[in-house]
């Protein structure tokens, strides 16, 4: 049986959490494609579109890695499990980035260490789009949802919208196309 169909124990999610959370390098997305491998192909918790569901509800609010985190604990055990979450979330990356904060305030002058931060940026610019190609190709196979794919880059990247409200105007054309759709056709 699907994991989805069974209760999981808080536990559990703290301690998928904490995992997450302690081995998610490289920020955002490169933490998303992280929390959907784990929650949604290997345990199951959660469907493709839910998941995504839960990417735009953390879009909207802010630090999303942590809003899908929530929103995945939610999903599993309502509030509670939100809060495990969450706190299973943030508590390594908390204890790690006060530890390397350490590291680079006192040796932040070193090649080596400058070296190996520029170093990693192209790997979470490979993470990012290894994640939008694979969410892709999973969620826009209708001329409409192309549309909309083209039309939210456009916003972003042209026009410099910000996110969220290209978000809340994506939610605002579905709604009204599915009106439009139980009326006339």
């Amino acid at each position: 049986m699907p994991a989805r169909e069974k209760k999981i124990t808080l536990a559990e999610i703290f301690l998928t959490f904490a995992k997450i959370g302690l081995t998610g390098f490289g920020g955002g997305m490169a933490i998303v494609a992280l929390i959907e491998r784990i929650c949604v192909k290997e345990k199951e918790w959660i469907t493709s579109e839910e998941f995504l569901h839960g990417l735009a509800f953390g879009q909207i609010l802010g630090p999303f890695s942590l809003n899908v985190c929530t929103f995945t604990g939610h999903h599993l055990r309502g509030i509670r499990g939100g809060i495990t979450a969450a706190v299973g979330f943030i508590l390594p990356s908390f204890l790690l980035v006060s530890l390397l904060s350490w590291i680079y305030f006192t040796y932040n002058k070193l090649p080596q260490l400058q070296a190996a931060l520029k170093g990693t940026n192209p790997v979470v610019i490979g993470l990012i789009v290894v994640v939008a190609i694979d969410m892709g190709r999973k969620q826009i196979k209708t001329c409409n949802s192309i549309l909309m794919a083209l039309v939210a880059f456009a916003a972003t990247v042209f026009l410099k919208l910000n996110a969220a409200w290209v978000l809340l105007a994506a939610a605002a054309w579905s709604l009204g196309m599915s009106i439009y759709r139980r009326r006339h056709c």
